[in-house]
């Protein structure tokens, strides 16, 4: 075996290897009783985050004094069900392999209501207009436009370092993000969805650690399930729990993905494309009395909140832009990262973090004012303790402007700088 296969396999070994509070190990912590589905891998989770999942399990499940209402679970998908980005792996497939449709009008502002100037006419001048509006571009050929285009996928910038996106409300979307979904015109969902499950089948080949070549630069390849987040669904799915995913990607990524993890389609939210006569039409499905077609909200931040509260709760209108009823809203919440921040705080039973050192994520999930965040390292390569605090009183906080400040409790309180304290 190649020395950095051996050094992936170690890596990815040491990984799973769980980590307990002094005096106690994860397993004898986490409930014994027959009456309720137990977590299989529980001894793979850290300090006490399995005992603290399994008494919400056990409380709120099937098996609980109470009845009523199916309790909902719900889980971010990127880096949190897996390793590593479906919607990364999809646009990598697509450049590779030109998929990526010339817009309309040969003209790159349609793609997003909220891309510059500067970004259209990088786009344009990288990848030309020699291609018709609606026909592949010959991404896998052209290294220019490779570039550019991933350049605003993942950095949401040109290659020059300019803006490409402008105006957005930063709690309500991701503007890059919702780019993926958006440059999807002119293709059925159906199609989008046969390109993602060919990105998924090439991704799930490629060993732990590979890498391929998109344009000029070089891109992880591989995408893993987590085997304890699996178990955990698997577990909620067995106690009743209704669990679903909430994904910052394309609904037609996560619907191809879901099923292997017993979450079908008909559970999964996305970034939700608008179609006519059949076809993608660059534009998005709005929520909370955000008007479809006005592409400014999606499943990011607050607008997970939003599409949780309508399309899981049944709450409509502006209301479903604030938090519901404790008595309604999710019992049990899985995120890595900010945009998963208001989701995970609505949660009332456990707020399962995998920790990628997400400024404002963290802050929120070390303060654990309430008692309910439970923090874990990745349960492949896991970061290394982070060298700096969290500017959680200063710059952790992005407003939707923008601009940055500190974060605040629930009462207004600041909370004060965390230490990066859960690693292995």
């Amino acid at each position: 075996m190649p020395r950095f296969l051996r050094a992936v396999a170690l890596a990815a070994a040491v990984a799973v290897v769980p980590v307990a509070l002094p005096g106690t190990s994860a397993a004898s912590a986490v409930s014994t009783s027959s009456r309720c589905p137990q977590l299989r891998l529980a001894d793979h989770w850290y300090g006490d985050n399995a005992a603290k999942i399994q008494r919400v399990i056990d409380e709120r499940g099937r098996c609980g004094a109470k009845h009523g209402e199916r309790p909902v679970a719900v889980f971010d998908w990127d880096n949190t069900v897996i390793k590593n980005d479906i919607s990364d792996q999809t646009v990598f497939w697509m450049i590779r392999h030109d998929k990526v449709l010339q817009p309309r009008n040969q003209d790159w502002r349609t793609t997003s209501r909220f891309m510059t100037d500067a970004g259209a006419n990088a786009l344009s001048k990288a990848c030309g207009t020699g291609t018709s509006a609606g026909k592949p571009l010959p991404t896998s050929k052209n290294v220019v436009c490779a570039d550019e285009l991933l350049s605003v996928r993942k950095n949401a910038k040109t290659t020059t370092g300019e803006e490409v996106f402008a105006g957005n409300n930063r709690r309500y979307m991701e503007a890059a993000y919702a780019w993926v979904a958006q440059i999807n015109a002119g293709y059925r969902p159906d199609e989008v969805r046969a390109i993602a499950r060919q990105a998924r089948a090439a991704a799930l080949l490629a060993p732990v650690g590979a890498t391929q070549k998109v344009g000029s630069s070089t891109q992880v390849a591989w995408i893993r399930y987590y085997p304890e987040i699996k178990d955990l669904i698997a577990t909620l799915n067995k106690a009743g729990f209704s669990t679903w995913v909430v994904s910052a990607s394309p609904k037609e990524f996560a619907d191809v993905w879901g099923p292997a993890i017993g979450i079908p389609p008909s559970r999964t939210l996305g970034i939700y494309s608008q179609t006519t006569n059949g076809r993608i039409n660059g534009h998005l499905e709005g929520c909370g009395g955000h008007a479809d077609g006005a592409d400014e909200i999606m499943t990011y931040i607050d607008g997970k909140r939003c599409y949780i509260n309508e399309r899981i709760l049944g709450i409509r209108g502006a209301k479903a832009m604030e938090a519901a009823p404790a008595d309604k809203r999710q019992a049990l919440a899985g995120g890595d990262a900010t945009t998963d921040v208001t989701m995970l705080r609505d949660a009332t039973g456990v707020r399962v973090t995998l920790n990628r050192n997400k400024d404002e994520l963290m802050c929120r999930a070390y303060d654990d004012a309430d008692g309910k965040w439970a923090v874990n390292p990745m349960f492949i390569e896991p970061f290394p303790a982070l060298n700096r605090t969290y500017p959680c009183s200063t710059t952790a906080y992005e407003n939707a402007d923008g601009t940055h400040g500190p974060v605040l409790r629930d009462d207004g309180t600041v909370i004060p700088d965390q230490r990066d304290t859960v690693h292995p």
